[in-house]
């Protein structure tokens, strides 16, 4: 795999992105060149609630990448009732904007019984 991790080219964000950023050295990088399986092991299981936890973290096997083999995960779950859970729910999940006047807002809570609503038609 590091093989195809020999990238030279860099991309630098703009400034003002960059300052803004939650992180802010590059510990982080470091860590995921050292052990980049492993680095994405840890980022899954701290920021996503897994149903099923995965048996192989990636599968390689040129051309193709199987990441989290055998993981079972609720995106609905993830992107939205852990936020009701946690108490944020009140917090803004989208604002639309239509046609001149048309506008929406609604909250985790509020797409939350949206969407249990629509799961029971």
């Amino acid at each position: 795999m590091e093989d195809y991790l020999g990238e030279e080219r860099h991309f630098p964000p703009p400034a003002g992105f960059a300052a803004d950023a939650l992180v802010t050295s590059n510990d982080l990088h470091a860590e995921a060149e050292q052990d980049v399986p492993g680095f994405w092991a840890r980022q899954a299981a701290d920021l996503l609630d897994w149903q099923r936890e995965w048996d192989t973290i990636l599968d390689w096997e040129l051309p193709f990448a199987k990441w989290f083999v055998g993981g079972k995960l609720n995106v609905a779950e993830n992107c939205l009732d852990r936020h009701v859970r946690d108490g944020i729910g009140d917090r803004v999940a989208f604002h639309w904007e239509g046609e001149p006047g048309d506008t929406r807002t609604i909250t985790y809570a509020d797409l939350l019984a949206e969407v249990e609503r629509f799961a029971n038609v």
